[in-house]
């Protein structure tokens, strides 16, 4: 192989996810888990049983869990045992809630995540998919499985790190180019979302980023609800466990006047539809903006 093809391949596998397969066991899809949340009140519409998925690619900053990023290990767990220990609850859900997949990243983590959705819709249970949109590619065979799995996704919540690429990236290691052609193609084809902007000191708490996010967001015709997650310290001692260096030390929460800033300037209460949103939904029929 030539000089040009090895660089040429690398390329390539750097810019198309790696599917690796997962492990399975009595002919179910084996997760990687890092905790359960069964009373979730954050984590979509209604209240809901929340599984955080273990392995990340991006090294946000400022991340509160950086026990999540690493892969392949955490506490495997089949659709069916994930189902299971959820249905326990099924009386707190109501209309609108449900199970959450979350992170981690869990599109790393994409067959089982389709896997339980698909068993979730059978049984009438709402599904909703909390991702950071990182692994997004439009290539195949990536993009046929995420197509699939957002057959039975209901809702879909997507983080905005930064706006700007360049500080997206070194924000979390990574380009953002993928993350808003996600956030774009989730509202060609009518999928319900809610998103999420990071407010953090001295780097997204900028009036000029924060009007660009919403120029951006205002071109979307799916989001649901678009919400300010203010930063904070509460993961700071993970680091000093695990021996790796905290990249904001010193940074302090927003105020409460500058998350009220962050919010008008994003034109967040203009996000309503989530108050009569139901699982099914879709914006191609009933746009939202």
């Amino acid at each position: 192989m030539s000089t040009e093809t090895r660089t040429r391949t690398r390329k390539t596998r750097k810019r198309n996810p790696r599917l690796r397969p997962l492990p399975m066991r009595d002919g179910q899809v084996e997760g990687y888990v890092h905790s359960i949340e069964t009373f979730g009140a954050v984590d979509g519409p209604g209240i809901r049983f929340v599984a955080f998925m273990q392995g990340c690619n991006m090294r946000c900053k400022f991340c509160h869990n950086p026990d999540t990023w690493k892969k392949n290990v955490g506490t495997p767990m089949t659709s069916d045992e994930i189902l299971n220990q959820a249905l326990a609850y099924k009386d707190f859900w109501g209309d609108k809630g449900g199970i959450t997949l979350s992170g981690g990243e869990i599109l790393l983590q994409i067959e089982f995540a389709t896997e339980l959705f698909t068993k979730c819709k059978k049984l009438g249970i709402s599904t909703c998919l909390d991702t950071c949109g990182q692994p997004f590619t439009r290539r195949e065979p990536w993009f046929s499985k995420f197509n699939k799995l957002l057959d039975v996704t209901d809702i879909v919540l997507l983080d905005i790190k930064h706006i700007n690429s360049e500080e997206h990236k070194k924000l979390t290691g990574y380009p953002n180019d993928n993350i808003l052609d996600l956030a774009h193609y989730l509202s060609d084809i009518g999928q319900p979302m809610w998103v999420r902007q990071v407010l953090i000191p001295t780097i997204t708490d900028n009036d000029e980023f924060l009007t660009e996010t919403s120029d951006f967001v205002k071109t979307l015709h799916n989001v649901e609800k678009f919400e300010v997650l203010p930063y904070h310290t509460m993961g700071v001692h993970k680091y000093a466990e695990m021996g790796v260096k905290y990249r904001l030390d010193g940074i302090e929460p927003p105020s409460d006047e500058r998350v009220q800033n962050a919010q008008k300037l994003l034109h967040c209460a203009d996000y309503q539809g989530y108050r009569n949103w139901k699982p099914g939904d879709s914006t191609l029929e009933n746009p939202v903006s």
